[in-house]
C-alpha cells in the first residue's frame, strides 16, 4: 500500500500541474473581455493655418487675395484619459482578434501665431490665436478599431505577449469653441469680411475635422491569475490626420472665409485592464 501510494505521489503532481496550467489557457474559442483605462498621448504638429476666402466684394477694395497662409501659425492638443473596453476572440490558440471600444476621449486645442490677411485688410483685422487659448475648449474623438493579434508562448502560459495591426475609424463630435476665441474671431477678421462683403451684422464661427480610416500598430501582453480572471496592458500608435477647419460666416448665413490645416495627432496609447475570459 506505501508504495502504491509513494507511485501516485508523482502522478497526482503531474494531474495537479496540468489542471494549474490549463486554468490559465487561452485557446481556440475563448472570449476575452477587457475594462480599463486608456491614457492618449498625441504626438501632434501641424501645418500653417491656410484662409480660403469666399468670392465676395471684399476682395475688390481690399486687396483679399482668394487664399493666403498665415506663416507661424499652427494647432496643438494635449493627452486625454478615458475608459476602454476591448472584446477579443482566438480563432486558434495564437490567433485572436480584438474590437477596441469604450468612451471617447475629450481634447482641448490650441492655436499658435496670428491669422493675419495680406496688405490692407490685414491692418484693419486679423486673429492672435495665443491670446484665446484654448480656441477649442472640448471635442471628442472617436476611434473604434479592429485589431488582428497573435499571441506568443503556449496557450497554457499564464503570461502571453502579443503583436497586432489593425485599422479604425476615426471621427470627431461636439467641437466647442471657446468664448473668448469666437468672440475675438467676430469682432476682428469676422468684421473686416462681413463689411467688406457688403453684409451688415454679427458673423458667427464654428470648427469642423475630418474624418478618416487609420492602421493600427499594437504591442501588450496578458497575465492570467486564473481560468477566468487576468490583467491586460498594451501600447497601440495611430497614425492619426485630420484637417481641422474653422468657417466664419456672415449674419445671413453667407460663408465669408474657412480656414483651414492639417493636424497630425498621431497618438500613443497605453491600455490597462482588468480582464474576464469565458
Amino acid at each position: 500500500m506505501k508504495k502504491l501510494l509513494a507511485a501516485g505521489k508523482p502522478l497526482a503532481a503531474a494531474v495537479a500541474a496540468c489542471a494549474s496550467l490549463s486554468a490559465h489557457a487561452q485557446s481556440a474559442g475563448d472570449n476575452v473581455v477587457g475594462l480599463g483605462w486608456f491614457h492618449v498621448m498625441p504626438q501632434d504638429s501641424s501645418d500653417a493655418l491656410t484662409t480660403h476666402v469666399a468670392p465676395t466684394p471684399i476682395n475688390t477694395p481690399l486687396r483679399l487675395p482668394s487664399q493666403f497662409t498665415s506663416a507661424g501659425t499652427s494647432l496643438s492638443t494635449k493627452s486625454a484619459d478615458t475608459f476602454g473596453l476591448v472584446f477579443t476572440h482566438f480563432f486558434t490558440d495564437h490567433i485572436a482578434t480584438t474590437f477596441v471600444g469604450g468612451v471617447p476621449p475629450e481634447f482641448e486645442l490650441d492655436g499658435h501665431g496670428t491669422i493675419q490677411p495680406p496688405g490692407p485688410a490685414g491692418a484693419l483685422g486679423n486673429q492672435n490665436l495665443d491670446q484665446t487659448n484654448p480656441i477649442v475648449k472640448s471635442v471628442r474623438q472617436w476611434s473604434p478599431a479592429l485589431i488582428f493579434q497573435y499571441y506568443f508562448n503556449a496557450p497554457t502560459a499564464a503570461f502571453r505577449p502579443f503583436a497586432g495591426i489593425g485599422v479604425s475609424y476615426n471621427f470627431f463630435t461636439n467641437i466647442k469653441l471657446t468664448n473668448g476665441f469666437e468672440t475675438s474671431t467676430q469682432n476682428n477678421l469676422g468684421a473686416v469680411l462681413a463689411a467688406g462683403a457688403g453684409k451688415p451684422g454679427p458673423t458667427s464661427v464654428e470648427a469642423k475635422a475630418s474624418s478618416s480610416w487609420q492602421p493600427v500598430f499594437n504591442l501588450g501582453a496578458t497575465y492570467n491569475f486564473d481560468k477566468h480572471w487576468g490583467l491586460i496592458a498594451s501600447l497601440t500608435y495611430i497614425p492619426l490626420k485630420t484637417t481641422s477647419s474653422l468657417i466664419i460666416k456672415a449674419a445671413d448665413g453667407t460663408e465669408l472665409a474657412t480656414t483651414k490645416t492639417r493636424l497630425k495627432a498621431d497618438p500613443l496609447i497605453t491600455f490597462l485592464a482588468v480582464s474576464y475570459r469565458f
